[in-house]
């Protein structure tokens, strides 16, 4: 079988190569420009550069589509033409509706619509992560030959009803637990330090906030843009985060301690009690994997981005457990630390604490709250160039560090989850 790859960025390139070394015959390209430095880029492999998009199609049995979703249309418009009868397309965008809107209406009748999402990055090899695969379209010989296909990158394969089923899951998974991350890391960029340096994000749950943030913001704005903008359950999701911040924000203010043990305690009942598959995060793991050279002395945190997370998990009726099927490393670690802060009574009760009287972490409170403001706005108008700007702001104040984070995170990740 003759596999054909549109777009050989980051993560078109690690399938490439992964069903190169398959023994499959590997096409693909990418943009005209990137012709002459894809040839050298994988010079030492059998894949095989072709110049354009329809020239890969013309000889592609199975077809993987791995653009961004924002460009997915215009990228399917101009090559279906040349797709072969019969063949079987797919593709690797984080959010499917734009995906399939695209395929339903370009594509002809008699190819076959599998499609797929890696819940990874291409800083990780693609053996043991999770793919998720969706039978859009096909007989059941040809869903046989994708799934040969997709096993060949040696993912654990999580077969999904239908494409809106896992754009719900990505929006509870990842839009939110993204913008979590973001809020934070705009944060810090707007009080204008670097968290590792303050006493009040030295322990182990902020050790993980940190390095996950800095993991989000190495890798490309639009993989979250189009999560979050394009992703029609994700709104939602991010419009109640928001207003579950907000709400504890303006409790906390108000030293309303009643409504406030309230929420925190019936959120905490809704999603940690009963039976649950635990992560039960290892606190010694999380203390020894930090940024800051040498720690300061400790200092209670408010937590309020984990508070507000819980909360709007309770608002919603939505048990994040059950999204662990589909999990990312950042929600799995989002998740963790929420557990591990509600599930200990004592740091709980230091938290309540903190965000009602604690007047030294109040500053810090509120950059956070006009932070999740800033990024709820930009994608409740649908803003994709605002997010895009927004996104590389923060991701420029951390550059010196980025990519240390993110190796970081790539080691806590693997010691948590192993």
């Amino acid at each position: 079988m003759n596999i054909g790859i549109i777009g050989l960025g980051d993560m078109g390139s690690v399938c490439a190569k992964k069903w190169a070394s398959k023994g499959f015959t590997v096409y693909g390209c990418d943009l005209p420009e990137r012709y002459e430095t894809l040839k050298e880029q994988f010079g030492d492999t059998t894949v095989i550069i072709l110049q354009t998009s329809n020239d890969v199609a013309r000889v592609a049995d199975f077809l993987l589509f791995s653009v961004e979703a924002s460009n997915i249309g215009k990228v399917v418009a101009q090559t279906a033409s040349s797709v072969k009868y019969g063949s079987i397309i797919s593709g690797q965008t984080s959010v499917k509706t734009p995906e399939i809107a695209a395929f339903e209406k370009y594509l002809p009748e008699d190819v076959h619509i599998v499609t797929c999402h890696s819940l990874h990055g291409p800083a990780f090899s693609t053996e043991g992560q999770k793919l998720i695969v969706v039978n859009h379209r096909s007989t059941e010989e040809a869903y046989r030959k994708a799934l040969d296909v997709f096993e060949a990158l040696e993912s654990q394969i999580i077969e999904v009803a239908d494409y809106q089923q896992h754009d719900q899951i990505m929006a509870d998974t990842q839009a939110v637990t993204h913008m979590g991350f973001e809020s934070m890391g705009t944060a810090w960029k707007n009080a204008g330090f670097y968290p590792w340096d303050h006493g009040a994000y030295s322990n182990g749950i902020d050790n993980v906030k940190i390095l996950t943030t800095l993991r989000i913001f190495s890798y490309k704005a639009h993989v979250y843009a189009g999560l979050a903008i394009l992703n029609p359950f994700a709104r939602k999701q991010v419009r109640q985060y928001a207003k579950s911040e907000s709400e504890l924000f303006k409790m906390m203010i108000c030293e309303q301690e009643d409504l406030f043990r309230e929420r925190i305690h019936a959120a905490s009942k809704f999603v940690f009690h009963g039976e649950r598959d635990f992560i039960t995060l290892d606190p010694e793991v999380m203390k020894d994997f930090k940024m800051a050279e040498k720690a300061d002395d400790y200092m209670p945190n408010s937590h309020l981005s984990l508070l507000a997370m819980v909360d709007a998990w309770y608002q919603l009726g939505v048990n994040p457990y059950e999204n662990l099927i589909c999990q990312t490393p950042p929600f799995r670690l989002r998740l963790g630390i929420a557990e591990y802060l509600f599930k200990n009574a004592d740091l709980l009760e230091e938290t309540i604490q903190t965000a009602l009287y604690d007047k030294s972490i109040r500053a810090d409170d509120l950059e956070f709250h006009s932070a999740v403001r800033e990024w709820a706005s930009i994608i409740e108008y649908g803003d994709m160039s605002g997010y895009l700007s927004h996104f590389d702001q923060v991701k420029d104040f951390f550059s010196d560090r980025l990519q240390e984070g993110a190796q970081q995170s790539s080691r806590l990740i693997a010691k948590l989850t192993s």
